[in-house]
């Protein structure tokens, strides 16, 4: 174990260092932090794990809930006296971040995981691989900043690896694959390779995936719970909040709880990262506006048409991208909601009160 905590154990580097410097001026602290119940946080520290809350500026500033601290943040704390607790009073810029719309119906953004390196994406091999959820999680992944990882756990359960490997390799041109399982042991030390230096692993993925397992190879410990798959084959869900966790031999690991609803927030450049064979196609497509749904001289239709490029994936592009189009004018709807309410309020404000006889 670690048994003197650095800013760099943390994950603090010249970046964040340069966009702190007025904050230090300030007499403000660097923290990064650890976990999010609701209102209250864990960050970590120099000191060590140390409980936090909201300034009532920043939560009375923030137009949205993303723009508050999310786990993995660096923010800026002051101590308060005489108590063992901290006072958060401003969230850094963040160098990556990895969002999905909330579930349901409301039209805002959830930050899962901010400052992280690489984004562990989950797929237990204990039945055919999710391609098209695979690629789900890769527009997003590629969106975030961060560079995605396939891992396929519980190779042990799988029949074929090398088959369920070659689909996914075909969705995921680029993208590393690692093979692991936690009974074996499998591919784990290969996994330690990207927790160096102060470096930060994000671990997505449904619930059974067996996240919450292959975490406790990683960091050596049982720390979490980890359930039995159910008898439908459905996982239970382990981890019920986000935690950033200091990995004994270096880098932090921020585990999540299992999603079994992830909707695009904002992945225009994602979806060409995700596709970048379809985004290849169709830079030669005849017009650069092409929507690839019947315009002569399209080159995807051609590769779909001569089955160089498979129908369920030109189908699952489809579906992303309708989605986002229709986020980005429910995104719109609310963005103009917001600046009326604004004026609104802004005119009500500027109101004199009339004083009668």
């Amino acid at each position: 174990m670690i048994s003197e905590i650095t800013l760099q154990d943390l994950g603090w580097d010249p970046y964040f260092e340069a966009m702190f410097e007025p904050y230090t001026r300030d007499g403000f602290l660097p923290a990064r932090v650890g976990v999010q119940h609701r209102g209250a946080y864990l960050v970590l520290t120099q000191a060590g794990e140390v409980p936090a809350e909201l300034s009532g500026r920043l939560r009375h500033e923030a137009s949205a809930v993303s723009e508050l601290p999310a786990p993995g943040d660096w923010v800026a704390v002051k101590p308060v006296p005489n108590e063992n607790k901290l006072v958060i009073h401003a969230v850094l810029t963040r160098r990556s971040k990895f969002s999905r719309k909330v579930a349901g119906t409301e039209t805002e953004e959830q930050v899962l995981a901010a400052n992280v390196d690489t984004l562990f994406l989950i797929n237990a091999l204990d039945s055919d691989p999710n391609l098209r959820r695979i690629e789900r999680y890769l527009t997003l992944a590629w969106e975030s900043g961060a560079v995605p990882v396939i891992v396929l756990s519980k190779t042990d359960l799988c029949e074929d690896v090398a088959a369920a490997r070659e689909r996914v390799e075909e969705i995921a041109v680029g993208v590393d694959i690692h093979m692991t399982s936690s009974v074996t042991g499998e591919g784990i030390d290969q996994l330690l390779s990207y927790l160096q230096g102060g470096r930060t692993v994000a671990v997505l993925g449904s619930s059974g995936a067996g996240k919450s397992t292959l975490i406790n190879h990683l960091i050596g410990e049982e720390r979490m719970a980890t359930q039995e798959i159910r008898s439908d084959g459905k996982g239970r869900h382990t981890t019920s909040h986000r935690e950033l966790i200091l990995a004994p031999a270096g880098g932090l690991i921020l585990d999540t709880p299992g999603m079994r609803e992830l909707q695009l927030w904002g992945a225009d450049e994602g979806i060409d990262q995700a596709f970048q064979d379809i985004a290849d196609l169709a830079s030669e497509c005849r017009f650069r506006d092409c929507n690839h749904e019947g315009e002569p001289g399209c080159a995807v239709l051609a590769a779909a048409a001569d089955g160089s490029l498979p129908a369920d994936r030109l189908d699952s592009y489809r579906k992303l991208q309708r989605e986002l189009q229709a986020l980005e004018i429910k995104q719109d709807k609310r963005a103009a909601s917001e600046r009326r309410r604004k004026m609104r309020s802004e005119a009500k404000s500027r109101r004199k009160p009339v004083w009668t006889k």
